[in-house]
Parts: structure tokens; C-alpha cells; sequence
């Protein structure tokens, strides 16, 4: 259970981050108020719905803000978060007019002094710029009206998803009982069945190993492959970003307008064509994993159809900041099953460890029944060791849990855990004790633990709460843009 915990307890923190979105990243609060045609109608909250075409806008900008491109905006992916993004902001938005919630003024002047593109305007003497301020707002159309409105708006939207994070469900006997659980320590000792053990034991017939290769041929294919070209774009530091982000559309737009060649992209923009040999669907062997044939989306993209059977170039893939690429199929390998002759030995290995798996597997059962009805024999076992959920020495997944969950007053008993592929492992468990000493420090991060998941906990319950006050009623799925790559 703690790996998991362990695994999650930022959880709560990343998801409240993406709620808290500043009005400053010019969003703005226009949209709060648009109503376009039903049948672009996606989501609808209290009866006010969310748009495709909000989706997009909000793609486009929040694609420009961190410095992608159109086909970054325009992927289903990418609108999908976005589209994900706005329904939280408005069931929160509903919450928090709702509750009526307010800001204080000195709340909303400290709020503001944190902005950095607000803290630039003050200057020297200590006076405000208000002159730069209005400049600023109207380039990126807005009032000072619809600033403040924004900020107030996000600022509540802020108290009050951390007045959930901080709701506590403390429950100090539930996390020392939790502890000591996973303090608990079982006396084991293991016998292990090893088909490698067996192998010695096993000759496979002529005939056994032909019937094997005949129905396993899958096994022995080459993987299909291909042989491609590609073009870099990346970004100069001297440049400007948006000199950058025009350069990108431009990548764009030319790969995918004459998709039969990438050199008229190349040409305009002084890139040099570089080709690989042998890229696989698990991508190109030797490059490292910032490559861009290294990148899942390029990989995918070059085995599709519009790639291996039209030759079109694939569309411009954003593979790191400030670096797009594109490639094409020069030649493509399908899969062939090997002949028989060339895999022999593997065929031989895997038929011969299969069958040393069955025996190791039948030895185990024999032995288990024997067991059973003499628990206390030790003969084969290795040496006890102590172990515990905080300390389960080499005991992973199923055979920890079954060897912790055994009835403490049925011991000694023994148990039989199948190691697919490998053989069979017999666990003896005779003594349970707890440990002489306790940490305190794995007490304390267990009770944090505990609470962060019951604050997680917490929060998808307001979110579930909201959502149903709110009425939200997903009226349309969110649809591919015509030139959306299939992401």
C-alpha cells in the first residue's frame, strides 16, 4: 500500500496547481459570458456552455505562451487538456459565486504585487507606472476593470482550493495501527522450484520443436522497419521567440503543403536532410532518448499510413522546446518470420524452458501437498529471515501480500506462489513479532502519507460535489480538427 502512497503523495499539489491558472497569463473573463451555436456546444455548466471554438482560442494561446506551434494547438490531445482545464475553472467559478465568496482588498493588493510583469512597472522612487500599466492591459485587450474582476475572480478560486487542501481528517489511532501493520514482522523461509533447475532433465524431440516453431511463428518474425529522412528545426538563442515561432510555422506549413518532399522546407530554411536506417516502432537504435527519432509521437507518425503507404511527409512534431521536426518513409520493411533454420537454437531454448517450467511446477505441487499435511517439516528450505511490508527483503507483489496476510493463528503454514515463465516458489511462515524498537521518522512520514491521500480524497469529493450543483452535462466530444495528426 505504501509504494503507492509513496508514488502519489504530491498528487494533491499537481492537481490544484492546474486550477489555479492567473488571469495574467491573458486568459481573460470575456469567455465566461460568450454563448455561441448548440452544436458547438461541448460541455455545459449551470446551463452556460464551453465551446469548440473557446477550446481552440484557448489552445492557441496557451500553445503561444509556452512557445509551440499551430500543430501543437491544433492536436486533439492538447485541446483535450485545455478543454479539461476550462470545466474545472468554471465548476470552480460556479463554486465560488455560489458561496459568495470575497476578497479583501489588502489580500487582492498583495496578490498583484506577485505578479512579476506588475512588480517591473514600479519604479525607482517607488511610484507606480500606471501609464505602462494601461499599455500593458490594452495590448492584450483588456480594461483595468476586467483586470481586477480577473485577478479577484482567480484569487478566490485560490482560497478556496487551499482551504480544501488544508481540510484535515486527522486520525492519529488510525495512522499507529496502519504503522504497525506494515511494522509487523513474519518469520519466512523459501524453496524454490527453478525451471533452469529442470533443464537438465529436458530433450525436446525434432518433432516437438518444429510443431513449437509452426505454431508460435509470431515469435520468430523480424520486426517491420524503415528507412527515413528527416529535417531539424531549432531555435536560436540569439533569435528572438517569435521569430522562432514564425520560422515554426513556416517548418509546418511547408511539410505539410508539399508533404511529397521535405526539401522545398529544407531549402527555405537552410536545414540540411539527414536519413536513418533501421528505425523500428520502438524507434531509431543508437541515438539517445532527446533524439528526435527517439520521440513516441515521430515514431507513430512514421509508421502510419500517410507514411508508409503515401510517402507524405509526417506532420511537424514539437519533440523539445525549441525544436520541431518532420520526417518522411524513404523505404519500408514489413515483418517476416525468420525461417526455421535461423532460429533453431532460439526455438530449442524456449521449447526446453517451457518444458523444465512444467516439471519445476509439478515438483512444487508434489511437495506443497506433502506440506500441507506436514507443515513443520524444513527440509530444502533456506535459512529463516525476518520480514516486514516496511522491510520485505526480496519478497515482491503477490508473494509479499500473501505471506502478511496469513492468519497469525494458523501458523506454521505454508504457501505456494507461481512465478509465470520461471517456476514456483514455496514460502514457510512459522512466527510473528513485533520489532524491539519503532522509527519514529517512518511513523511520522506514514501519517503525513495518510493524510495527503485523505486530503486527495477530500478534494475529488468537493470537485464531484460542485460538479453535480452545477449540473454539468457534456453535450458534445471534443472532435479532431481537420488537420490534427491523430494524437
Amino acid at each position: 500500500m505504501f509504494d503507492t502512497v509513496r508514488k502519489h503523495q504530491q498528487i494533491l499539489q499537481l492537481v490544484l496547481m492546474l486550477f489555479i491558472v492567473p488571469s495574467f497569463v491573458m486568459f481573460g473573463i470575456s469567455s465566461y459570458s460568450e454563448f455561441l451555436d448548440k452544436e458547438t456546444d461541448l460541455v455545459k455548466i449551470n446551463g452556460k456552455p464551453i465551446t469548440a471554438q473557446e477550446v481552440d482560442s484557448a489552445a492557441k494561446r496557451q500553445a503561444e505562451r509556452v512557445g509551440g506551434n499551430v500543430q501543437i494547438a491544433q492536436s486533439l490531445q492538447f485541446r483535450q487538456t485545455i478543454l479539461n482545464e476550462l470545466l474545472q475553472q468554471r465548476i470552480l467559478g460556479f463554486a465560488v459565486d455560489d458561496l459568495r465568496l470575497q476578497v479583501r482588498k489588502e489580500s487582492l493588493i498583495k496578490s498583484l504585487q506577485n505578479i512579476p510583469q506588475i512588480r517591473a512597472l514600479y519604479k525607482q522612487d517607488g511610484s507606480f507606472d500606471n501609464m505602462r500599466f494601461k499599455q500593458l492591459l490594452a495590448s492584450n485587450g483588456l480594461n483595468e476593470e476586467q483586470f481586477y474582476a480577473g485577478q479577484a475572480f482567480d484569487l478566490k478560486i485560490s482560497q478556496l482550493v487551499n482551504s480544501v487542501a488544508r481540510t484535515e481528517i486527522a486520525n492519529r489511532k488510525l495512522s499507529e495501527i496502519i504503522s504497525t501493520l506494515y511494522e509487523t514482522e513474519r518469520q519466512v523461509q523459501v524453496l524454490s522450484f527453478d525451471a533452469k533447475d529442470y533443464l537438465s532433465q529436458v530433450s525436446p524431440s525434432p518433432e516437438d520443436l518444429q510443431n513449437f516453431y509452426n505454431a508460435n511463428t509470431k515469435l520468430f518474425e523480424s520486426p517491420e522497419y524503415v528507412d527515413v529522412e528527416y529535417i531539424v528545426l531549432k531555435a536560436d538563442p540569439k533569435e528572438d521567440a517569435k521569430v522562432f515561432s514564425e520560422k515554426a510555422d513556416q517548418f509546418a506549413n511547408m511539410t505539410y503543403d508539399q508533404s511529397d518532399s521535405l526539401k522545398p522546407a529544407a531549402d527555405k530554411l537552410k536545414l540540411s536532410i539527414q536519413t536513418q536506417k533501421g528505425v523500428t516502432r520502438s524507434g531509431a537504435s543508437g541515438v539517445g532518448k532527446d533524439h528526435p527519432l527517439a520521440n513516441p509521437k515521430v515514431v507513430k507518425a512514421l509508421f502510419g499510413d500517410e507514411a508508409v503507404k503515401n510517402k507524405r511527409n509526417i506532420e511537424a512534431v514539437q519533440t523539445a522546446s525549441g525544436v520541431i521536426m518532420s520526417a518522411r518513409v524513404v523505404t519500408f520493411y514489413p515483418a517476416q518470420t525468420l525461417p526455421y533454420k535461423d532460429v533453431a537454437a532460439e526455438v530449442k531454448r524456449q521449447v526446453s524452458q517451457r518444458m523444465a517450467e512444467k516439471l519445476a511446477v509439478a515438483a512444487a505441487a508434489e511437495r506443497f501437498t506433502a506440506l500441507e499435511k506436514d507443515p513443520k517439516s524444513v527440509a530444502g528450505f533456506a535459512s529463516p529471515i525476518w520480514v516486514s511490508r516496511n522491510k520485505p527483503a526480496n519478497l515482491v507483489g503477490g508473494a509479499l501480500d500473501k505471506v502478511m496476510t496469513l492468519n497469525p493463528e494458523k501458523l506454521p503454514t505454508v504457501i505456494s506462489v507461481s512465478n509465470p515463465g520461471l517456476g514456483t516458489m514455496l514460502y514457510r511462515v512459522d512466527q510473528v513479532r513485533q520489532p524491539t524498537s519503532v522509527d519514529t521518522k517512518i511513523h511520522k512520514a506514514q501519517a503525513q502519507q495518510i493524510q495527503a491521500l485523505a486530503a486527495q480524497s477530500e478534494f475529488a469529493g468537493f470537485m464531484a460535489y460542485w460538479r453535480d450543483v452545477a449540473g454539468v452535462k457534456v453535450i458534445n466530444p471534443l472532435k479532431p480538427m481537420s488537420s490534427d495528426s491523430g494524437s
